[in-house]
């Protein structure tokens, strides 16, 4: 089995931070996002592994290097145009080829392994597995109605869900995809949307089955969803990192990067990046913060020196 990590997105919920690091590569809780998708690709015992990139790709690839230094064997493919996941995997169809692969969201953190999920696409026979999780409000995401352990139906961001079954980000796929991807039509969104390549699955009568995951799941995209990953990944509790430094009060789940110099009052749930030049008279909270920054007080911002998302 091979894996395709999807990293194509340009991040615009966290700018304008993430016009100066890809999404992919923001530090959380001391790492890069991406390497949380690495140790679930290896402990699913997967070695071989293609990022799909957009615009940032030479960004993101050349801190990578062939990969090695995870225990991986990396390549990448650009994604031409953002035209939506469907449209993005195909670009690794060459990569993969008649194997299976694991698909997987690189802004996607879990707290459990993946590696059973793994087990059981190829104990069933199936075609595709998708990662679901009962959420209280699947109306954001792309939900799954299940009978007899099948998926039947799948709606992208229903308004009225049939279930709270939430596609969790991840997906593993045999061949079988490759035959409906050239059949696949854009959405109304104007997307090619993997849901609707799944649905072409299903109604062809392939198998395709849920993964029914109770763990933690994070998307990172938003400031709210950074943050709270970084609560979980940091235990609640204040990461400097090397050659960093505060002068102030941390309160709770605070991250200092590499390199970074803060001076303020107090800060509190916020995440200050590597390198960054930070001086505050007063708080700092439920904050990203880059480049450099002097303020009165910094709340619930996303902050890259002078520059506007």
């Amino acid at each position: 089995m091979k894996g395709v990590i999807l990293a194509a997105g340009k991040g615009t919920r966290l700018y304008p931070v993430t016009r100066a690091i890809p999404k992919a590569l923001l530090p959380l809780g001391g790492r890069l996002t991406l390497e949380y998708a690495f140790d679930q690709m290896r402990e699913s015992g997967i070695t071989e592994v293609c990022i799909v990139v957009g615009e940032a790709g030479p960004q993101i690839m050349e801190p990578l290097g062939d990969g090695s230094q995870f225990g991986l064997k990396l390549s990448s493919v650009t994604q031409t145009q953002p035209q939506g996941l469907a449209h993005a995997v195909g670009f690794a169809q060459g990569f993969v080829g008649d194997d299976d692969f694991m698909l997987y969201l690189g802004d996607a953190v879990y707290g459990e392994s993946l590696a059973p999920y793994v087990q059981q696409f190829k104990e069933s026979g199936a075609a595709n597995l998708n990662l679901v999780k009962q959420v209280e409000d699947p109306r954001r995401f792309g939900v799954a109605n299940i009978t007899d352990g099948r998926i039947v139906r799948l709606v992208e961001k229903p308004a009225v869900p049939e279930s709270n079954w939430a596609m969790a980000g991840m997906y593993i796929f045999g061949p079988q995809l490759w035959s409906v991807l050239p059949e696949l039509q854009p959405s109304g969104r104007g997307e090619y949307e993997i849901t609707d390549a799944i649905q072409m699955l299903v109604d062809r009568g392939e198998l395709v089955v849920p993964g029914l995951y109770s763990g933690e799941w994070f998307d990172t995209g938003t400031r709210e969803s950074f943050l709270a990953t970084s609560r979980h990944l940091t235990g609640g509790k204040a990461l400097i990192q090397d050659g960093a430094s505060l002068e102030g009060e941390a309160k709770g789940a605070v991250v200092i990067g590499h390199g970074a110099q803060v001076e303020c009052a107090s800060i509190e749930d916020s995440v200050i990046l590597p390198g960054a030049q930070v001086k505050v008279s007063g708080a700092i909270c439920g904050s990203i913060i880059g480049g450099e920054v002097a303020a009165e007080e910094i709340t619930d911002a996303v902050l890259w020196s002078d520059w506007t998302a």
